[in-house]
């Protein structure tokens, strides 16, 4: 168990961790500031103060969901709706505890603030292959870095306001490039084509079905593809087990 009245990193491993961190993610770090700046540049655009900005960023932190609530409070919306929105949109991250790999941070203030900057371009970073050999110090760094950008990205997006970046073409295009970068990064790392295509059916199938609900309803066909080819896989071991021993 460790000793929780050290600090939550040593200083040689933050250190190691910082640079590990930054080599790692710092180009997702660096995409995270004009992301940031279109939420701000959203925020001030729906006639909202400019601190709102670095308050949902800052304290919900939770990508597009900040998008969604802008337009949500703007508009008065009740706080029992904007609760369930918040939670049907974010509720892809149950998920992400599975493989996250929150076992390897040092203590129960770090393991607090890792669930809690838990965002998706964190468990892209840091889980799987990817992340296999990550330290407490590179995850927590890791998480601090790409929250510290969202939040400057957003209060400079809202304090040079709609005014000047509002007209600024492509913006909305940034979150699915970064995306994008990130899934290539993904399958690069783990090349399984099974995988791939079946995300790539889960997401064509939700876009065919309920264009509006497209992101939920693609993730749990895709959990269900996940279940049934890890039972294909297991029923095909168990057969090949069956036939050595009877060989």
């Amino acid at each position: 168990m460790p000793d929780t009245s050290q600090p939550i990193v040593s200083t040689p491993a933050a250190h190691s961790g910082f640079r590990d961190a930054v080599s790692e993610a710092g180009m997702v770090c660096l995409g995270f500031v004009p992301l940031g700046m279109g939420l701000g540049v959203l925020v001030t655009s729906h006639g909202l103060p400019w601190w709102l900005a670095p308050l949902l960023s800052g304290v919900v932190f939770a990508g597009s969901v900040e998008f969604i609530l802008v337009g949500l409070l703007a508009a008065s919306t009740p706080v029992l709706s904007i609760a369930a929105t918040a939670f049907l949109v974010n509720s892809r991250h149950l998920f992400y505890g599975f493989s996250f790999p929150l076992e390897r941070v040092n203590g129960p203030l770090a393991k607090t603030y890792s669930i809690y900057s838990l965002c998706d371009e964190a468990f892209a970073l840091l889980s799987g292959h990817r992340g296999g050999k990550a330290s407490s110090s590179q995850i927590l760094w890791t998480q601090a870095l790409l929250q510290i950008s969202w939040v400057s990205g957003s209060v400079l997006g809202a304090l040079l306001g709609s005014g000047f970046l509002g007209q600024v073409k492509g913006l909305g295009f940034l979150m699915v490039a970064l995306f994008t970068i990130l899934t290539i990064d993904a399958i690069r790392a783990r090349p399984e084509l099974s995988l791939v295509l079946c995300a790539a059916g889960a997401a064509v199938v939700a876009l065919l079905i309920a264009p509006a609900q497209m992101l939920p309803i693609a993730l749990g066909l895709f959990v269900v593809l996940l279940l049934a080819r890890h039972w294909l896989e297991a029923r095909r071991r168990r057969a090949a087990h069956g036939e050595a021993h009877h060989g």
